[in-house]
C-alpha cells in the first residue's frame, strides 16, 4: 500500500512541478522605464501587466495586472475560469522578476486585491490570499516587509 502511494506523490510532485514553472510568452516593453508588459494565455486571453510609479515617490511602485480582451468590455479583473491560474500568476511573477531585476533602487512595491461580487472590503480578499503565496516567493523576507491592509499588500524594502 506504501508503494502506491508514493508513486501517487511522487506524479502529484511531478504535475504541481511541472505546472508551476511554466510560464506564458512576455511580451515586454520596447522601453524598460516603461514599465507594461503583455502575455496571452492559450485560451487567447490577453493580460497586461503595469507597474505605476506614485508622483510623490519614484521608488514606489503600484503592480496592476489584468484582462485586456474586449469581449470582457473593460471589466480587466474578470475571472476567466479558463483553468490557468497557476501558469498566469506564474507569468506575472515572472514579470515582477524581470522588472524588479531591472530596477533594483525600487524601495515600496503594492498589490490590490479587488475583490469578487459580493466580497467585503474590509479584510484580504480571495485574490489578495493567492497574491500573498507569490509575494511570499518574489520578495524574500530577509529582505524585505509584507504589510497586509484590507486588500492591499505593501512589500517595503529592508535596509540592511
Amino acid at each position: 500500500m506504501s508503494i502506491v502511494w508514493d508513486y501517487d506523490l511522487r506524479v502529484k510532485s511531478y504535475f504541481c512541478t511541472y505546472i508551476m514553472s511554466t510560464i506564458y510568452s512576455i511580451l515586454p516593453p520596447n522601453i524598460p522605464s516603461a514599465g507594461v508588459y503583455y502575455f496571452t494565455t492559450n485560451a487567447g486571453i490577453q493580460y497586461e501587466v503595469r507597474f505605476g510609479r506614485k508622483k510623490n515617490d519614484l521608488l514606489n511602485v503600484t503592480i496592476v495586472f489584468g484582462v485586456i480582451n474586449e469581449e470582457y468590455e473593460g471589466e480587466e479583473y474578470i475571472l476567466t475560469n479558463k483553468g490557468d491560474v497557476f501558469r498566469v500568476m506564474n507569468t506575472i511573477s515572472k514579470i515582477i522578476e524581470l522588472y524588479n531585476a531591472q530596477h533594483p533602487n525600487i524601495r515600496i512595491y503594492e498589490f490590490t486585491g479587488e475583490p469578487t461580487e459580493g466580497e467585503p472590503l474590509d479584510k484580504p480578499t480571495k485574490r489578495l490570499r493567492m497574491y500573498v503565496r507569490y509575494v511570499k516567493r518574489l520578495f524574500h523576507e530577509v529582505y524585505w516587509d509584507m504589510i497586509i491592509e484590507k486588500n492591499k499588500i505593501t512589500v517595503t524594502r529592508k535596509l540592511v
